[in-house]
């Protein structure tokens, strides 16, 4: 999502896989088109931490290092910290966790950017604000409050109910890999733990409402082109299973919104997108030119923001837990293609069959049989298997490697640590008067406490973006 780079370019296979340093970043592009870039909030880096960010408000939620690593070369073996079926069995309404924690520091502390850069003088640079929070995630627990906004809801339950011996094999490896294939969970668990993932999308609301006024009371809002966007679903029990991993449209479907009124009005796109889209999109807003010659797989969606019918394809990849080869995915149109080297190709048609229950990859059908033979035509061109698989075995023992050695001995943690800024924070003797004069509130008042101005305007009057993947985010000025 950051790079706009499809995971086999950039060796980014697993969550415990390092980006290359030197890979742009949507950071990097706005950074250089002046934006100051913030991140709040989780993103998985390994090893290195900002990425073109020129600082982070909080430390990640998940390891900075590569104790995460996937082994192919025992994929059945579940590690200690693969999803397993606790989740489910454990659902249920909490008054703390670990999440909650984390998500409830993301947002004191990207309320409080925004306050601060409302407060800086004129002339200062507009700002890149990316808030990544945690929830909606499992394991499926929520505080009581947004558990009873449930309590007299008729919870759904799934609406695909396959039997395990039926499924696709790699759904069959995932009931093994994550613990599932041992349980037949009952409605009332089903349901408990669906309750508690629709009251962690409220608490996200919540959030993003939170967000939206403080930008409003800044005086931000007009001029903030705000983007929200998830990085994956819940199976939440469908077809029997849950969690990611899998190419379903519960698993790899997520909400994407960009708002910006000055440019486009509210309307919903038809057309198939990516969050690959996202960087080139943010640097089309912005006025700015993608690098010459520099790899990019996403395409700008601006057309599709405008409302003109334009391109309707989404390549995805997946080389993490659950699989034992790379696993790839087209969607264009109403069609999704599923291709492994280890598994049965899948094709569905969405237009006739939502549900993904008709696999037509062994149609007879003449039209049927055309498409899914332009697919395969088309993903052997796209993409070298065998080199791709090489290249994730090579790094995964790499990396499991690596980090055997560096258990040993002194531990170096690579997670990012915030600096302390008590010395420059609130009132210190060593401060500007000025500046203590306009972080002590905010609206300015006069001697007569009338309003004076309402926020910091930019130097070049340009919008910033705030991004909230579960995240949003945000370019505002």
């Amino acid at each position: 999502m950051i790079t706009g780079q499809l995971p086999s370019k950039i060796g980014a296979y697993d969550n415990a896989s390092p980006i290359p340093e030197d890979t742009p970043t949507y950071a990097h592009y706005l950074r250089n088109a002046g934006y100051e870039c913030v991140l709040g909030g989780k993103m998985h880096f390994i090893g290195e931490q900002l990425h073109g960010y020129e600082y982070r408000l909080t430390a990640d939620i998940y390891p900075g290092d590569l104790g995460w690593s996937v082994n192919w070369d025992d994929p059945y073996t579940r590690l200690e910290w693969y999803h397993n079926s606790a989740s489910i069995l454990q659902a249920g309404p909490c008054v703390r966790s670990n999440q909650l924690d984390y998500d409830e520091e993301v947002m004191y502390k990207a309320k409080q950017f925004l306050f601060d850069h409302v407060r800086k003088p004129a002339g200062s640079r507009p700002f890149s604000l990316t808030v990544s929070l945690t929830h909606p995630h499992d394991p499926y627990t929520i505080e009581r409050k947004y558990w009873d906004m449930y309590e007299d809801v008729d919870i759904d339950m799934p609406k695909v109910d396959i039997p395990k011996d039926q499924q696709d094999s790699h759904s069959r490896r995932l009931q093994y890999v994550c613990d599932l294939e041992q349980y037949n969970f009952t409605p009332e668990q089903i349901k408990k733990a669906r309750r508690a993932y629709y009251g962690a999308v409220s608490y996200v609301d919540d959030c993003i409402g939170k967000l939206l006024e403080t930008l409003k009371n800044c005086g931000l809002d007009d001029n903030t082109i705000v983007v929200f966007s998830g990085d994956h679903g819940d199976m939440l029990g469908e077809r029997g299973l849950w969690y990611k991993m899998s190419y379903f449209e519960s698993s790899v479907r997520v909400p994407m919104l960009f708002s910006y009124p000055k440019l486009w009005q509210p309307h919903h796109v038809p057309q198939n997108v990516s969050t690959l889209d996202i960087l080139p999109t943010l640097v089309d807003i912005v006025g700015s030119k993608l690098m010459p010659d520099l790899p990019m797989d996403g395409v700008s969606i601006m057309p599709h923001l405008k409302g003109k019918d334009v391109h309707d394809t989404v390549f995805a990849e997946y080389m993490g837990e659950g699989t034992v080869a790379p696993m790839m995915m087209i969607r264009r149109g109403s069609w999704k293609y599923i291709t492994c080297p280890a598994d049965p190709d899948l094709l569905f048609n969405l237009a006739d069959d939502p549900l993904e229950l008709k696999n037509l990859a062994d149609s007879t059908d003449e039209k049927t049989k055309a498409v899914y033979d332009a697919f395969v035509a088309e993903s052997k061109a796209k993409w070298n298997m065998k080199a791709i698989t090489e290249d994730v075995l090579r790094r995964q023992r790499q990396r499991r490697f690596v980090h055997s050695a560096l258990k040993k001995g002194r531990w170096t943690p690579w997670d990012y640590k915030v600096p302390d800024d008590s010395q420059d924070k609130y009132i210190r003797s060593h401060m500007d008067l000025d500046e203590l004069e306009r972080r002590a509130r905010f609206p300015i008042v006069d001697a007569h406490g009338n309003v004076k101005k309402l926020g910091a305007p930019s130097k070049d009057g340009s919008a910033s973006a705030f991004e909230v993947p579960h995240q949003a985010g945000a370019l505002g000025q």
